[in-house]
């Protein structure tokens, strides 16, 4: 027996087996089928294990240690944009500037020391990940307390869906680290981010996931983007069939800055898309064929299969046809030996023929059905049954016959019957010495 993987897949496997390599970017088929069959084709629970699995949430079926999200985050070719804080300007600016510097390294340094220490004492908190979507949830519910409902449209899922949701429609996604903590973060969101030119590029350009790094799930995917500061911006799509980040926008970037630098980076990056459009198009039309060719032949198939099958009901029909005769063949040649043979015992039975000058003795003449004459001498005291079993002894009478006496016209009882049990004698009958009698035939009736 071929082993599980071995086996031939139906044609809704091979559709969950490609679905699934779409969603999840695995280029071994072995291993796409390896997983679904783990899920028992389950393409859902599959995918979700997937994405636990890159976001470091142990699967059921592999039991490796956790890693961050698989996010290509190394590519060489990623669009970079850093906008640093402007420089003090004048006398004044600078003797502010260098009168708080000290100030400023002082506190940034204790605070790293105090957050370093903290650590060994009590892990982070956001590096558990309990729920996702109420932390997305309550940072939405902050952003419009504190900035108004003028922003762009919040992607109401976890990272991993915002992913998944923008492999599948093979749109940018544009992710948005808030940092509350850091002194530019309300300054960008307010004029800015939440400014309607942005939020109407946006809207219209591309997804938008966003979510603070003082939450769980945001602190995670900083963790996978590595950000160096705030806010921090980054640009990702479906690149060489991975989730890639194509652009990163670091610091306080201004409006129409920020448009100008994501539209530069959706137009060195559209040919990717264009050509995954292309490519999908293509292994849809492939799949879109394949299924008519599998729909063909199987409809070719059923057509043999109905064929066989009537070409078999037909040969069992005939077989049928042939056992019934052969069985009404068997039973009539037994019916006509039984015949024969009570025949045979119904004349040895038969009482002895009398003498023409016998005293009592009758002279019967019967007409058979096939206008034969048989006559014979019978005693007047001797039963209507023994005519009857004469005649039924006799090669030419049939199986079943009356005994028909005319003036007056009337059939002789020669068999017991409930009104009759014991027949009458020739004599009681009123048969004459010498009597025609007519043999009906009954067979047919």
């Amino acid at each position: 027996m071929a082993a599980p993987e071995e086996r031939e897949l139906s044609q809704e496997q091979t559709e969950k087996l490609l679905q699934f390599q779409d969603l999840t970017g695995i280029e071994s088929m072995d291993q796409c089928r390896q997983t679904l069959q783990q899920h028992n084709w389950n393409i859902e629970a599959a995918v979700q294990d997937r994405l636990n699995e890159q976001e470091g949430v142990p699967s059921v079926f592999n039991t490796a240690p956790s890693r961050p999200l698989q996010v290509n985050t190394a590519d060489h070719r990623v669009y970079s944009y850093v906008v640093s804080r402007p420089q003090p300007r004048g006398l004044l600016g600078w003797g502010y500037y260098l009168i708080m510097l000290p100030f400023r390294i002082t506190y940034y340094t204790l605070l790293d020391i105090f957050r370093f220490a903290l650590r060994f004492i009590r892990p982070d908190p956001r590096s558990r990940v309990t729920d996702p979507v109420g932390d997305i949830v309550s940072f939405i519910q902050m952003f419009e307390e504190k900035y108004g409902r003028t922003h762009p449209v919040f992607y109401q899922g976890t990272y991993s869906q915002a992913l998944n949701d923008a492999k599948q429609e093979l749109r940018f996604l544009l992710v948005y680290l808030h940092g509350e903590d850091h002194q530019d973060s309300d300054e960008f969101c307010r004029n800015t981010l939440c400014t309607s030119e942005v939020t109407q590029f946006v809207n219209s350009r591309m997804l938008f996931w966003a979510c603070s790094t003082n939450k769980p799930e945001g602190f995670r995917v900083s963790q996978a983007l590595r950000e160096n500061t705030y806010p921090f911006l980054a640009m990702i799509m479906l690149k060489d069939r991975r989730m890639t980040v194509v652009g990163r926008l670091e610091g306080l970037i201004q409006p129409q800055d920020l448009i100008n630098q994501l539209t530069f980076i959706m137009e060195a990056n559209q040919t990717y898309l264009v050509s995954e459009r292309l490519e999908r198009e293509e292994r849809n039309q492939t799949q879109v064929l394949r299924q008519q060719q599998d729909e063909a032949y199987l409809a070719s198939l059923r057509a043999d299969q109905e064929k066989e099958r009537k070409k078999r009901e037909k040969q069992e029909q005939k077989r049928r046809e042939e056992e019934e005769a052969q069985l009404r063949l068997q039973a009539e040649e037994r019916k006509k030996r039984n015949l024969q043979e009570e025949k045979e015992r119904r004349s040895e039975c038969l009482p002895a023929e009398p003498e023409s000058d016998h005293p009592d003795s009758l002279k019967i003449i019967f007409k058979m059905p096939n206008d034969t004459r048989v006559e014979r001498r019978f005693l007047f005291t001797q039963s209507l049954s023994v005519i009857h079993d004469f005649l039924f002894s006799l090669k030419e009478t049939p199986e079943h016959f009356q005994i028909v006496a005319n003036f007056p016209r009337r059939v002789l009882p020669c068999l017991p019957t409930e009104e009759v049990p014991v027949p009458p004698s020739l004599q009681e009958a009123g048969l004459s010495r010498s009597q025609l009698l007519f043999v009906q035939d009954l067979t047919d009736e």
